[in-house]
Protein backbone atom coordinates (compact mmCIF):
# COMPACT_ATOMS: atom_id res chain seq x y z
CA UNK A 1 0.00 0.00 0.00
CA UNK A 2 2.01 3.10 -1.62
CA UNK A 3 2.07 6.28 1.31
CA UNK A 4 0.94 7.77 -1.93
CA UNK A 5 -2.70 5.88 -1.83
CA UNK A 6 -2.97 5.32 1.35
CA UNK A 7 -4.54 8.89 1.51
CA UNK A 8 -8.04 7.42 0.28
CA UNK A 9 -11.07 8.22 1.94
CA UNK A 10 -11.57 6.29 5.41
CA UNK A 11 -13.84 4.00 4.00
CA UNK A 12 -11.67 2.88 1.06
CA UNK A 13 -8.99 2.32 4.01
CA UNK A 14 -11.12 0.04 6.02
CA UNK A 15 -13.01 -1.94 3.25
CA UNK A 16 -9.76 -2.78 1.42
CA UNK A 17 -8.67 -4.59 4.55
CA UNK A 18 -11.16 -6.36 4.57
CA UNK A 19 -12.17 -7.50 1.52
CA UNK A 20 -7.95 -7.48 -0.02
CA UNK A 21 -6.50 -4.81 -2.40
CA UNK A 22 -8.63 -4.51 -5.56
CA UNK A 23 -6.98 -4.33 -8.98
CA UNK A 24 -3.43 -5.50 -7.14
CA UNK A 25 -1.53 -8.32 -8.32
CA UNK A 26 -2.06 -11.05 -5.09
CA UNK A 27 2.16 -10.82 -4.44
CA UNK A 28 1.91 -6.92 -3.62
CA UNK A 29 -0.95 -7.11 -1.11
CA UNK A 30 -0.31 -5.87 1.98
CA UNK A 31 -0.96 -8.34 4.00
CA UNK A 32 -3.77 -7.45 6.48
CA UNK A 33 -5.40 -9.33 9.35
CA UNK A 34 -8.65 -11.18 8.90
CA UNK A 35 -11.48 -9.05 11.46
CA UNK A 36 -14.47 -10.86 10.79
CA UNK A 37 -17.82 -9.30 11.18
CA UNK A 38 -17.39 -4.80 11.44
CA UNK A 39 -19.19 -5.23 14.50
CA UNK A 40 -16.90 -7.08 16.47
CA UNK A 41 -14.15 -4.50 15.93
CA UNK A 42 -12.33 -4.13 19.04
CA UNK A 43 -9.46 -1.66 19.85
CA UNK A 44 -7.05 -4.59 19.96
CA UNK A 45 -8.06 -5.73 16.73
CA UNK A 46 -8.19 -2.21 14.82
CA UNK A 47 -4.35 -1.55 16.21
CA UNK A 48 -3.25 -5.03 14.89
CA UNK A 49 -5.22 -3.71 11.43
CA UNK A 50 -3.43 -0.61 11.92
CA UNK A 51 0.18 -2.38 12.56
CA UNK A 52 -0.47 -4.31 9.30
CA UNK A 53 -0.83 -1.20 7.38
CA UNK A 54 2.31 0.77 9.05
CA UNK A 55 4.55 -2.27 8.29
CA UNK A 56 3.80 -1.95 4.84
CA UNK A 57 4.07 1.96 4.84
CA UNK A 58 7.60 1.87 6.56
CA UNK A 59 8.63 0.05 3.81
CA UNK A 60 7.50 2.37 0.81
CA UNK A 61 9.91 4.51 -0.22
CA UNK A 62 7.76 7.92 -0.19
CA UNK A 63 8.30 7.26 3.50
CA UNK A 64 10.48 9.78 5.64
CA UNK A 65 11.66 10.08 8.66
CA UNK A 66 13.11 13.48 8.86
CA UNK A 67 13.46 14.35 12.66
CA UNK A 68 12.95 18.37 12.45
CA UNK A 69 9.30 17.69 10.93
CA UNK A 70 8.41 14.80 12.87
CA UNK A 71 8.80 16.58 15.98
CA UNK A 72 6.89 19.77 15.01
CA UNK A 73 4.02 17.48 13.41
CA UNK A 74 4.30 15.19 16.42
CA UNK A 75 4.33 18.02 19.30
CA UNK A 76 1.10 18.96 17.40
CA UNK A 77 -0.56 15.91 17.61
CA UNK A 78 0.11 14.96 20.91
CA UNK A 79 -0.97 18.49 22.27
CA UNK A 80 -4.46 17.59 20.52
CA UNK A 81 -3.85 13.78 22.63
CA UNK A 82 -4.13 15.36 25.62
CA UNK A 83 -6.83 18.15 24.72
CA UNK A 84 -9.28 15.05 24.04
CA UNK A 85 -7.82 13.30 27.29
CA UNK A 86 -9.17 16.13 29.22
CA UNK A 87 -12.19 16.54 27.26
CA UNK A 88 -12.90 13.14 27.81
CA UNK A 89 -12.97 12.49 24.34
CA UNK A 90 -10.04 10.07 24.46
CA UNK A 91 -11.27 6.35 26.34
CA UNK A 92 -8.71 5.04 28.30
CA UNK A 93 -8.84 2.13 26.57
CA UNK A 94 -8.02 3.87 23.30
CA UNK A 95 -5.76 5.91 25.42
CA UNK A 96 -3.48 2.86 26.32
CA UNK A 97 -3.92 0.76 22.69
CA UNK A 98 -3.19 2.45 20.16
CA UNK A 99 -0.17 3.50 18.70
CA UNK A 100 -0.82 7.76 18.34
CA UNK A 101 2.18 8.06 15.94
CA UNK A 102 2.20 10.05 13.22
CA UNK A 103 4.27 9.06 9.35
CA UNK A 104 5.40 11.30 7.06
CA UNK A 105 5.55 11.10 3.28
CA UNK A 106 7.61 13.14 0.63
CA UNK A 107 4.00 13.42 -1.70
CA UNK A 108 3.86 16.55 -2.86
CA UNK A 109 -0.33 16.18 -2.83
CA UNK A 110 -2.21 17.76 0.17
CA UNK A 111 -3.13 15.10 2.40
CA UNK A 112 -3.59 13.61 5.81
CA UNK A 113 -5.30 10.57 6.73
CA UNK A 114 -6.21 8.37 9.99
CA UNK A 115 -5.18 4.85 10.01
CA UNK A 116 -6.58 2.33 11.86
CA UNK A 117 -5.12 1.91 15.17
CA UNK A 118 -4.38 5.78 16.39
CA UNK A 119 -1.98 6.42 13.24
CA UNK A 120 -1.75 9.37 11.45
CA UNK A 121 -0.19 9.86 7.95
CA UNK A 122 0.79 13.24 6.83
CA UNK A 123 1.76 14.26 3.24
CA UNK A 124 4.70 16.90 3.00
CA UNK A 125 2.39 18.38 1.00
CA UNK A 126 -0.01 19.40 3.61
CA UNK A 127 2.74 20.60 5.92
CA UNK A 128 4.39 23.08 2.68
CA UNK A 129 0.67 24.86 1.86
CA UNK A 130 -0.75 25.44 5.28
CA UNK A 131 0.22 28.96 6.46
CA UNK A 132 0.14 28.65 10.24
CA UNK A 133 0.71 25.67 12.94
CA UNK A 134 -3.44 26.12 13.76
CA UNK A 135 -4.49 25.79 10.14
CA UNK A 136 -1.71 22.48 10.11
CA UNK A 137 -3.55 21.45 13.97
CA UNK A 138 -6.84 21.72 12.50
CA UNK A 139 -6.05 19.25 9.80
CA UNK A 140 -4.84 16.60 13.12
CA UNK A 141 -7.44 17.51 15.05
CA UNK A 142 -9.85 16.63 12.56
CA UNK A 143 -8.23 13.18 11.70
CA UNK A 144 -7.78 12.72 15.53
CA UNK A 145 -11.35 12.63 16.03
CA UNK A 146 -12.30 10.52 13.32
CA UNK A 147 -9.80 7.84 15.75
CA UNK A 148 -11.10 8.92 19.12
CA UNK A 149 -14.97 8.49 17.58
CA UNK A 150 -14.54 4.97 16.29
CA UNK A 151 -15.54 5.95 12.83
CA UNK A 152 -13.12 2.74 11.45
CA UNK A 153 -15.29 0.72 13.62
CA UNK A 154 -18.45 2.14 13.09
CA UNK A 155 -18.03 1.86 9.44
CA UNK A 156 -17.32 -1.62 9.53
CA UNK A 157 -20.42 -2.27 11.41
CA UNK A 158 -22.40 -0.71 8.61
CA UNK A 159 -20.54 -2.71 6.25
CA UNK A 160 -21.31 -5.82 7.78
CA UNK A 161 -25.17 -5.45 7.20
CA UNK A 162 -24.49 -5.24 3.31
CA UNK A 163 -23.82 -8.55 0.82
CA UNK A 164 -20.43 -9.69 -0.07
CA UNK A 165 -21.65 -7.89 -3.68
CA UNK A 166 -22.83 -4.53 -2.18
CA UNK A 167 -19.25 -4.46 -0.48
CA UNK A 168 -17.68 -5.63 -3.10
CA UNK A 169 -19.43 -2.55 -5.04
CA UNK A 170 -18.18 0.07 -2.64
CA UNK A 171 -14.49 -0.75 -2.44
CA UNK A 172 -14.62 -0.66 -6.55
CA UNK A 173 -16.32 2.94 -5.97
CA UNK A 174 -13.29 3.68 -3.12
CA UNK A 175 -11.01 3.10 -5.21
CA UNK A 176 -12.06 4.50 -8.03
CA UNK A 177 -12.88 7.67 -6.22
CA UNK A 178 -9.53 8.11 -5.15
CA UNK A 179 -8.39 7.95 -8.63
CA UNK A 180 -11.15 9.42 -10.61
CA UNK A 181 -14.60 10.86 -8.85
CA UNK A 182 -16.41 10.08 -12.66
CA UNK A 183 -15.52 6.40 -12.43
CA UNK A 184 -16.72 6.14 -8.94
CA UNK A 185 -19.98 8.03 -10.09
CA UNK A 186 -20.10 5.35 -13.43
CA UNK A 187 -19.61 2.37 -10.77
CA UNK A 188 -22.98 3.74 -8.67
CA UNK A 189 -25.79 2.33 -11.04
CA UNK A 190 -28.48 -0.30 -10.12
CA UNK A 191 -28.81 -1.92 -6.86
CA UNK A 192 -25.43 -0.77 -6.05
CA UNK A 193 -26.22 3.09 -6.10
CA UNK A 194 -28.07 3.30 -2.97
CA UNK A 195 -25.82 1.19 -1.29
CA UNK A 196 -22.99 3.70 -1.80
CA UNK A 197 -25.59 6.60 -1.22
CA UNK A 198 -25.48 5.39 2.45
CA UNK A 199 -21.98 4.88 2.53
CA UNK A 200 -21.61 8.68 1.37
CA UNK A 201 -24.57 9.68 3.56
CA UNK A 202 -22.74 8.20 6.84
CA UNK A 203 -19.41 9.45 5.66
CA UNK A 204 -20.70 13.09 5.76
CA UNK A 205 -22.11 12.38 9.16
CA UNK A 206 -18.43 11.08 10.22
CA UNK A 207 -16.86 14.42 8.47
CA UNK A 208 -19.13 16.76 10.54
CA UNK A 209 -18.75 14.93 14.05
CA UNK A 210 -14.73 14.78 12.83
CA UNK A 211 -15.21 18.76 12.57
CA UNK A 212 -17.37 19.49 15.96
CA UNK A 213 -14.87 17.21 18.00
CA UNK A 214 -11.94 18.61 16.26
CA UNK A 215 -12.49 22.42 16.79
CA UNK A 216 -13.10 21.68 20.59
CA UNK A 217 -9.76 20.49 20.75
CA UNK A 218 -7.96 23.52 19.28
CA UNK A 219 -8.25 26.10 22.22
CA UNK A 220 -7.72 23.56 24.88
CA UNK A 221 -4.34 22.22 22.93
CA UNK A 222 -3.19 26.15 22.84
CA UNK A 223 -4.03 26.81 19.12
CA UNK A 224 -6.40 29.25 17.44
CA UNK A 225 -9.72 28.14 16.69
CA UNK A 226 -9.56 30.31 13.35
CA UNK A 227 -6.66 28.05 12.27
CA UNK A 228 -10.29 25.74 11.36
CA UNK A 229 -11.75 28.47 9.07
CA UNK A 230 -8.49 29.42 7.36
CA UNK A 231 -7.86 25.56 6.45
CA UNK A 232 -11.13 25.30 5.49
CA UNK A 233 -10.75 28.63 3.39
CA UNK A 234 -8.02 27.09 1.17
CA UNK A 235 -10.01 23.87 0.65
CA UNK A 236 -13.08 25.56 -0.87
CA UNK A 237 -10.30 28.06 -3.22
CA UNK A 238 -8.73 25.12 -4.26
CA UNK A 239 -12.25 23.16 -4.70
CA UNK A 240 -13.17 26.46 -6.81
CA UNK A 241 -9.62 25.82 -9.14
CA UNK A 242 -11.08 22.37 -9.91
CA UNK A 243 -8.93 19.81 -8.08
CA UNK A 244 -6.31 18.59 -10.47
CA UNK A 245 -5.38 16.12 -8.60
CA UNK A 246 -2.80 17.84 -6.02
CA UNK A 247 -5.54 18.11 -3.32
CA UNK A 248 -6.64 14.35 -2.70
CA UNK A 249 -7.58 15.60 0.85
CA UNK A 250 -10.74 17.14 -0.68
CA UNK A 251 -11.77 14.05 -2.18
CA UNK A 252 -11.41 11.97 0.63
CA UNK A 253 -13.15 14.69 2.79
CA UNK A 254 -15.50 16.80 0.79
CA UNK A 255 -16.42 20.22 1.75
CA UNK A 256 -20.18 21.49 2.26
CA UNK A 257 -21.36 25.25 2.36
CA UNK A 258 -22.63 23.57 5.87
CA UNK A 259 -19.27 22.50 7.20
CA UNK A 260 -18.12 25.46 6.10
CA UNK A 261 -20.82 27.95 8.00
CA UNK A 262 -20.90 25.56 11.05
CA UNK A 263 -17.05 26.03 11.69
CA UNK A 264 -17.54 29.70 11.05
CA UNK A 265 -20.02 29.86 13.28
CA UNK A 266 -18.60 28.37 16.21
CA UNK A 267 -15.78 31.62 16.64
CA UNK A 268 -16.94 33.90 19.24
CA UNK A 269 -19.39 36.71 18.90
CA UNK A 270 -17.11 39.28 17.21
CA UNK A 271 -14.10 37.41 17.11
CA UNK A 272 -11.69 37.36 13.69
CA UNK A 273 -11.59 34.92 10.98
CA UNK A 274 -7.96 35.44 10.54
CA UNK A 275 -5.37 33.04 12.35
CA UNK A 276 -2.94 34.50 14.33
CA UNK A 277 0.20 35.77 11.56
CA UNK A 278 2.38 32.72 11.00
CA UNK A 279 5.48 32.18 13.37
CA UNK A 280 8.77 32.11 12.10
CA UNK A 281 9.33 28.69 13.12
CA UNK A 282 6.58 27.60 11.14
CA UNK A 283 7.34 29.35 7.89
CA UNK A 284 10.67 27.79 8.34
CA UNK A 285 9.11 24.28 8.91
CA UNK A 286 7.00 24.47 5.90
CA UNK A 287 10.00 25.85 3.72
CA UNK A 288 11.77 22.76 5.05
CA UNK A 289 8.76 20.46 4.06
CA UNK A 290 8.40 21.80 0.32
CA UNK A 291 12.64 21.32 -0.45
CA UNK A 292 12.25 17.54 0.99
CA UNK A 293 9.28 16.76 -1.35
CA UNK A 294 11.54 16.84 -4.32
CA UNK A 295 10.18 19.17 -6.10
CA UNK A 296 12.87 19.18 -9.10
CA UNK A 297 16.10 21.15 -9.47
CA UNK A 298 14.39 23.81 -11.51
CA UNK A 299 11.96 24.64 -8.62
CA UNK A 300 15.04 24.51 -6.31
CA UNK A 301 17.04 26.70 -8.47
CA UNK A 302 14.05 29.34 -8.03
CA UNK A 303 13.74 29.05 -4.82
CA UNK A 304 17.76 29.71 -4.20
CA UNK A 305 17.43 32.46 -6.31
CA UNK A 306 14.33 33.98 -4.10
CA UNK A 307 16.32 36.45 -1.59
CA UNK A 308 17.85 38.10 -4.48
CA UNK A 309 14.67 39.11 -6.19
CA UNK A 310 13.32 42.92 -6.10
CA UNK A 311 11.78 43.54 -3.07
CA UNK A 312 12.73 40.86 -0.95
CA UNK A 313 13.53 43.02 1.56
CA UNK A 314 10.31 44.76 2.26
CA UNK A 315 8.47 41.00 2.50
CA UNK A 316 7.23 40.21 5.81
CA UNK A 317 9.71 38.65 9.03
CA UNK A 318 7.90 35.20 8.14
CA UNK A 319 8.00 35.36 4.52
CA UNK A 320 11.50 36.51 4.12
CA UNK A 321 12.61 33.51 7.06
CA UNK A 322 10.90 30.62 5.08
CA UNK A 323 11.96 31.69 1.61
CA UNK A 324 15.71 32.31 3.29
CA UNK A 325 15.84 28.76 5.12
CA UNK A 326 14.19 27.55 1.55
CA UNK A 327 17.17 28.65 -0.37
CA UNK A 328 19.76 27.51 1.87
CA UNK A 329 18.63 24.16 2.04
CA UNK A 330 17.89 24.19 -1.68
CA UNK A 331 21.25 25.46 -2.74
CA UNK A 332 22.66 22.60 -0.28
CA UNK A 333 20.41 20.13 -2.43
CA UNK A 334 22.27 21.30 -5.22
CA UNK A 335 25.80 20.93 -3.46
CA UNK A 336 26.07 24.61 -3.82
CA UNK A 337 27.28 24.40 -0.18
CA UNK A 338 29.34 27.67 0.16
CA UNK A 339 25.66 29.66 -1.19
CA UNK A 340 23.95 27.42 0.99
CA UNK A 341 26.22 28.86 3.69
CA UNK A 342 26.18 32.75 2.84
CA UNK A 343 22.09 32.21 3.45
CA UNK A 344 23.14 31.36 7.15
CA UNK A 345 23.78 35.07 7.93
CA UNK A 346 20.89 36.92 6.81
CA UNK A 347 18.37 34.22 7.99
CA UNK A 348 19.66 34.55 11.48
CA UNK A 349 19.56 38.36 11.56
CA UNK A 350 15.54 37.75 10.23
CA UNK A 351 15.01 35.56 13.51
CA UNK A 352 16.74 37.30 16.19
CA UNK A 353 14.86 37.16 19.63
CA UNK A 354 12.79 33.90 18.40
CA UNK A 355 14.36 31.44 20.16
CA UNK A 356 12.16 28.25 18.81
CA UNK A 357 13.06 30.03 15.03
CA UNK A 358 16.91 30.58 16.34
CA UNK A 359 16.63 26.72 17.44
CA UNK A 360 15.67 25.70 13.59
CA UNK A 361 18.36 28.06 12.16
CA UNK A 362 20.82 26.40 14.59
CA UNK A 363 19.39 22.81 13.45
CA UNK A 364 20.17 24.05 9.92
CA UNK A 365 23.76 25.48 10.31
CA UNK A 366 24.31 21.97 11.79
CA UNK A 367 23.00 20.23 8.62
CA UNK A 368 24.68 21.95 5.85
CA UNK A 369 28.02 22.11 7.47
CA UNK A 370 27.87 18.04 7.21
CA UNK A 371 26.32 18.29 4.08
CA UNK A 372 29.29 20.06 2.87
CA UNK A 373 31.70 17.95 5.23
CA UNK A 374 32.44 20.33 7.64
CA UNK A 375 32.44 18.72 10.50
CA UNK A 376 34.05 21.26 13.05
CA UNK A 377 31.66 23.54 11.82
CA UNK A 378 28.47 21.13 12.44
CA UNK A 379 29.85 20.35 15.95
CA UNK A 380 30.23 24.24 16.28
CA UNK A 381 26.82 24.84 14.98
CA UNK A 382 25.20 22.34 17.49
CA UNK A 383 27.16 23.66 20.55
CA UNK A 384 25.63 27.27 19.52
CA UNK A 385 22.42 25.46 20.38
CA UNK A 386 22.76 25.10 23.68
CA UNK A 387 21.06 21.80 25.57
CA UNK A 388 22.59 18.95 27.76
CA UNK A 389 24.30 16.36 25.06
CA UNK A 390 23.02 13.88 27.53
CA UNK A 391 19.64 14.78 27.20
CA UNK A 392 18.68 16.80 23.90
CA UNK A 393 15.68 16.70 21.82
CA UNK A 394 14.85 13.82 18.76
CA UNK A 395 16.99 16.35 16.08
CA UNK A 396 19.82 17.31 18.22
CA UNK A 397 20.16 13.83 19.30
CA UNK A 398 20.33 11.81 16.11
CA UNK A 399 22.41 15.05 14.30
CA UNK A 400 25.08 15.19 16.48
CA UNK A 401 25.14 11.45 16.67
CA UNK A 402 25.84 11.52 12.83
CA UNK A 403 28.12 14.51 12.78
CA UNK A 404 30.38 12.66 15.64
CA UNK A 405 30.05 9.36 13.76
CA UNK A 406 31.42 11.51 10.64
CA UNK A 407 34.35 12.54 12.95
CA UNK A 408 35.35 9.16 14.58
CA UNK A 409 34.10 10.50 18.19
CA UNK A 410 30.74 8.61 18.44
CA UNK A 411 31.67 6.71 21.54
CA UNK A 412 29.76 9.01 23.82
CA UNK A 413 26.45 9.21 21.77
CA UNK A 414 26.02 5.56 23.19
CA UNK A 415 24.45 6.58 26.40
CA UNK A 416 22.06 9.53 25.05
CA UNK A 417 20.94 7.06 22.86
CA UNK A 418 20.10 4.23 25.17
CA UNK A 419 18.51 6.45 27.24
CA UNK A 420 16.15 8.02 24.36
CA UNK A 421 15.42 4.60 23.34
CA UNK A 422 14.14 3.73 27.03
CA UNK A 423 10.91 5.87 26.83
CA UNK A 424 11.21 5.50 22.76
CA UNK A 425 11.36 2.06 21.89
CA UNK A 426 9.70 2.22 19.05
CA UNK A 427 12.67 4.67 17.60
CA UNK A 428 14.12 2.92 14.55
CA UNK A 429 16.30 5.72 13.59
CA UNK A 430 17.37 6.06 17.02
CA UNK A 431 18.03 2.14 17.23
CA UNK A 432 19.98 1.97 13.35
CA UNK A 433 22.07 5.23 14.74
CA UNK A 434 22.65 3.25 18.05
CA UNK A 435 23.77 0.25 15.66
CA UNK A 436 26.04 2.47 13.84
CA UNK A 437 27.83 3.90 16.83
CA UNK A 438 28.54 0.18 18.78
CA UNK A 439 29.92 -0.64 15.44
CA UNK A 440 32.27 1.87 15.09
CA UNK A 441 33.18 1.05 18.99
CA UNK A 442 33.85 -2.86 17.69
CA UNK A 443 30.92 -3.69 19.91
CA UNK A 444 29.57 -6.23 17.05
CA UNK A 445 26.97 -7.97 19.63
CA UNK A 446 25.37 -5.21 20.63
CA UNK A 447 25.20 -3.21 16.81
CA UNK A 448 23.63 -6.25 15.71
CA UNK A 449 20.98 -6.34 18.55
CA UNK A 450 20.24 -2.59 17.85
CA UNK A 451 19.79 -3.34 14.02
CA UNK A 452 17.35 -6.30 15.60
CA UNK A 453 15.79 -3.84 17.59
CA UNK A 454 15.49 -1.05 14.69
CA UNK A 455 13.50 -3.98 12.22
CA UNK A 456 10.88 -5.01 15.41
CA UNK A 457 9.87 -0.91 15.24
CA UNK A 458 9.01 -1.05 12.07
CA UNK A 459 6.92 -4.46 12.55
CA UNK A 460 9.49 -6.28 10.19
CA UNK A 461 9.28 -8.99 12.69
CA UNK A 462 11.02 -11.74 9.92
CA UNK A 463 13.79 -9.23 9.58
CA UNK A 464 14.05 -8.88 13.17
CA UNK A 465 13.80 -13.00 13.80
CA UNK A 466 17.14 -12.91 11.56
CA UNK A 467 19.12 -10.20 12.87
CA UNK A 468 18.84 -11.47 16.54
CA UNK A 469 19.75 -15.10 14.96
CA UNK A 470 22.53 -13.96 13.62
CA UNK A 471 23.66 -11.94 17.06
CA UNK A 472 23.26 -15.79 18.73
CA UNK A 473 25.91 -16.99 15.68
CA UNK A 474 27.78 -13.69 16.72
CA UNK A 475 28.41 -14.60 20.37
CA UNK A 476 28.34 -18.75 19.99
CA UNK A 477 31.39 -18.04 17.58
CA UNK A 478 33.77 -15.82 19.79
CA UNK A 479 34.24 -13.76 16.91
CA UNK A 480 33.26 -10.55 19.43
CA UNK A 481 34.65 -9.75 22.90
CA UNK A 482 32.15 -12.05 25.21
CA UNK A 483 28.81 -9.86 26.85
CA UNK A 484 26.90 -12.28 28.39
CA UNK A 485 24.28 -9.70 29.25
CA UNK A 486 23.60 -8.95 25.93
CA UNK A 487 23.96 -12.56 24.74
CA UNK A 488 20.87 -13.15 27.28
CA UNK A 489 18.96 -10.07 26.16
CA UNK A 490 19.31 -11.35 22.38
CA UNK A 491 18.05 -14.90 23.69
CA UNK A 492 14.67 -13.58 25.63
CA UNK A 493 14.47 -10.50 22.92
CA UNK A 494 14.90 -13.35 20.17
CA UNK A 495 11.75 -15.83 21.47
CA UNK A 496 9.35 -12.60 21.88
CA UNK A 497 10.02 -11.37 18.68
CA UNK A 498 9.63 -15.09 17.38
CA UNK A 499 5.95 -15.12 19.18
CA UNK A 500 5.00 -12.30 16.94
CA UNK A 501 6.46 -13.15 13.83
CA UNK A 502 4.49 -16.04 14.44
CA UNK A 503 1.27 -14.16 15.15
CA UNK A 504 1.71 -12.32 11.77
CA UNK A 505 1.88 -15.36 9.78
CA UNK A 506 -0.98 -16.44 11.02
CA UNK A 507 -3.07 -13.44 10.06
CA UNK A 508 -1.34 -13.52 6.38
CA UNK A 509 -2.25 -17.26 6.79
CA UNK A 510 -6.35 -16.41 7.34
CA UNK A 511 -6.60 -13.84 4.61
Amino acid sequence: MPLVLAGRALAASVLIAICGAVGTPALAQPRLPTLGDGGDLTAGAERRLGDSIIRELYRDPDYIDDPVLVEYVQTQWLALLAAARARGELSPELDERFAWEVLLGRDRSVNAFALPGGYLGVHLGLIGVVASRDELASVLAHELSHVTQRHIARLMAQQSRQTPLMIGAMILGALAASKSPDAAQALAIGGQALVVQNQLNFSRDMEREADRVGYSLMAPAGFAPQGFVGMFDKLQQANRLNDNGSWPYLRSHPLTTQRIADMQSRLSPGASTLAPAPALEHAMVSARARVLSRPGVDVLRQWQAEPRSTGFAAQPAARRAGALYAAALAASQLRDHAGARALLAPLQAVVQGDAPAQRQVQLLAAELALAAGDVQAARQALSAGGGAASSPDRPTLLLRTQVLLRAGQAQDMAGPLQTWLATHPRDAGAWQLLASVWQAQGQVLRSVRAEAEAHAARYDYAAAVDRFKAGQDVARKGSAPADFVEASIIDTRLRAVEALAREQAQQAAER
